[in-house]
């Protein structure tokens, strides 16, 4: 998913602060200010062009959501939808995942997604995988204690490894779905490639790892 130079992105995301927030960092601490509300925070990492955080958005009025992409030719896409849907209870950020600590404080977010992530097959590129220690504990510093992690993917190898790395540092499996479209799970929420890759048969594999108590 690589959108290039999409014409006006900039001056776009700039006209809509109320939803696509400009300085997140001077909403650490602080985002149940921002939502107005004490209902909990729910963030994807990588959100793309916004289908899944939207619709969960617009199913769960009860829960704030925040859509994070690095990438801005994709995360105007997203901020399309946003604006069409008008959702109170969903925001967007233009920002590195892989900084949140810079964004939220410690027990601040309730859950992460990670939906459809780059798998950077090659060894030498594994630290940028989204599943990676470091990335894991990038999540666990803004997670509240016993805080999940719920990941989906179509790629075997990154979903192996990614089972792999959530047990080396010590998470719970909570729950492991090796052909998601063909189980009894309820509630799904598809995002633009989880449909492509469906429809050509290709199995999507989910997880939800918790973090142990300390």
């Amino acid at each position: 998913m690589r959108l290039r130079n999409k014409p006006g992105a900039p001056a776009k995301i700039a006209s809509y602060p109320q939803y696509i927030v400009d300085t997140p960092e001077t909403w650490k601490g602080k985002w149940h200010e921002r939502f107005g509300n004490k209902n909990p925070i729910h963030i994807e990492v990588g959100t793309g062009k916004g289908r899944f955080v939207t619709e969960m958005a617009k199913l769960h009025p009860e829960i704030n959501y925040i859509g994070i992409e690095l990438q801005m030719s994709v995360v105007v896409v997203a901020l399309d939808k946003l604006i069409a849907e008008d959702l109170p209870n969903l925001q967007l950020l233009h920002v590195n995942g892989g900084a949140l600590s810079q964004y939220f404080e410690k027990g601040e977010v309730n859950q992460v997604y990670l939906n459809f992530s780059d798998p950077w097959p090659k060894t030498r590129h594994e630290k940028r995988r989204l599943t990676s220690a470091d990335f894991i504990a990038n999540y666990e510093s803004i997670l509240i204690p016993e805080g999940e992690i719920h990941f989906k993917t179509d790629n075997q190898g990154l979903f192996e490894y990614s089972l792999h790395s959530f047990s080396k540092y010590g998470m719970i499996l909570e729950q492991v779905w090796l052909n998601l479209h063909e189980s009894d799970f309820e509630g799904n929420v598809m995002t633009e490639y989880e449909e492509k890759f469906s429809n050509r048969g290709q199995r999507i594999y989910r997880v939800v790892a918790k973090f142990r108590k300390k």
